[in-house]
């Protein structure tokens, strides 16, 4: 599969390679956004919402879906900040530049203010460009969502390029995991991860890049008193321990949560304060890569969508917003103060029906006794593929909506 053209216009196709889709469908990522407007729009308005907000890594997945849902369901002026590349040489643009390109329009012609800016989130460049913007246009904000997943970082202070693997500690790691290109389950080893690796991983996704944009918004001082910051994580259940939480990605996650506390002695003064939301596995381009989890989410979905409790981003996001952020008297907290999303996905009957499926899956049964059809789809969407409405036989501008 891929793209057949008539001079600019090209039918486009999923291509897949390994666990990314290289590319994507404009008409089909403005209806996946439209959908997630829609979505928010029917549960109504979020009361005491913020007003002003910054997202970075706002583009895909729960940052997109935290910008709609503060722009759609709180009337919030939104600065999105993100890196996307656009299309070139009649190849198509990366999902989260779509994403973006449809999220603009859709808040300009709600009334909204929206300002986009793609570049390296890491960078103090990128740093002094949003908080220009924000100085200029919006004066300051009162919520910033970190939500940031990316497998490499470029330090800004001593331009050491950092790169994060997902590997477990101590010990080689063996356990189920699907691939997802030939639709096979088999069984996987993963070699620990060294000391160097395992603080690399902490440098590209533990805490200090969210501590340095608090910082820097907090001495250009563009943070609103009683300002909110909140980033994302994922604990998941055992299945997942070895490769996830007792992992490298683990040792940075535990950095962002200490990150928080921080963050939240930092803001006390003004009235602010920091989360750390532990959100539910879903289908994203981050999580695709963790090995383990294609395999556990598809089970996942199974379980959650025959009990009726399943959520996606859009779901997850509203849930945040209305009923823990904001527009209630506390949110759910858990022992460490951490927000947990994830409750309907680690309630106990849930876990246990998955706990029961894991051992049986094989790659005979994997379509019947797991959900792998709802994980194929969602994948595609993440790209704009298999959205209703969307006439993917028409031949369409790859460089659709740029100017």
């Amino acid at each position: 599969m891929g793209m057949t053209s008539t001079d600019n216009l090209i039918v486009i196709e999923p291509r897949i390679r390994g666990f990314i889709c290289v590319t994507a469908h404009p008409l089909g990522c403005e209806a996946h956004v439209q959908e997630q407007i829609d979505y928010v729009k029917k549960q109504g308005p979020i009361t005491a919402a913020p007003k002003k907000v910054l997202v970075i890594g706002a583009s895909t997945g729960y940052g997109l879906a935290s910008r709609i849902s503060a722009a759609f369901g709180g009337g919030a002026a939104t600065v999105g900040v993100f890196y996307e590349k656009s299309s070139d040489n009649g190849k198509t643009a990366t999902a989260g530049w779509y994403n973006t390109l449809a999220f603009d329009r859709k808040a300009k012609e709600a009334g909204l203010y929206s300002h986009s800016i793609n570049g390296d989130a890491f960078s103090d460049d990128i740093k002094s460009k949003t908080i220009e913007v924000i100085k200029k246009d919006l004066g300051t904000v009162d919520l910033v969502v970190y939500s940031l997943a990316s497998p490499q970082r470029m330090h800004p202070k001593s331009g050491t390029l950092f790169k994060s693997v997902i590997k477990p500690i101590g010990s080689t790691f063996t356990a189920k995991t699907l691939d997802t290109d030939k639709e096979l389950v088999k069984d996987i080893s993963i070699d620990p991860a060294t000391e160097e690796q395992v603080a690399d991983t902490m440098q590209v996704m533990g805490g200090e890049d969210w501590q340095m944009w608090m910082d820097a918004l907090r001495e250009a001082k563009v943070l609103a008193d009683g300002a909110v910051t909140v980033a994302y994580s994922y604990i998941g259940p055992e299945v997942t321990w070895p490769i996830y939480r007792d992992g490298s990605i683990g040792v940075a996650k535990a950095d962002v949560e200490k990150t928080a506390k921080k963050l939240n002695q930092d803001l006390a003064s003004t009235g602010g304060k920091a989360y750390v939301s532990i959100n539910k596995a879903l289908v994203t381009q981050a999580s695709s890569a963790i090995p383990v989890v294609p395999l556990y989410i598809s089970l996942l979905y199974k379980v959650m969508k025959e009990n009726n409790s399943h959520e996606g981003c859009i779901e997850q996001m509203y849930r945040l917003f209305a009923a823990n952020l904001y527009n209630c008297a506390k949110p759910n907290l858990d022992q460490e103060g951490r927000i947990r999303i994830d409750d309907k996905e680690m309630e106990a009957s849930v876990q246990a029906k998955v706990d029961a499926l894991w051992p049986q899956v094989t790659s005979e049964n994997l379509k019947q006794i797991s959900d792998y059809n709802s994980y194929r789809s969602e994948f595609l969407k993440l790209f704009g593929f298999g959205l209703p409405g969307v006439n993917y036989k028409e031949a369409v501008d790859p460089a659709y909506g740029q100017s």
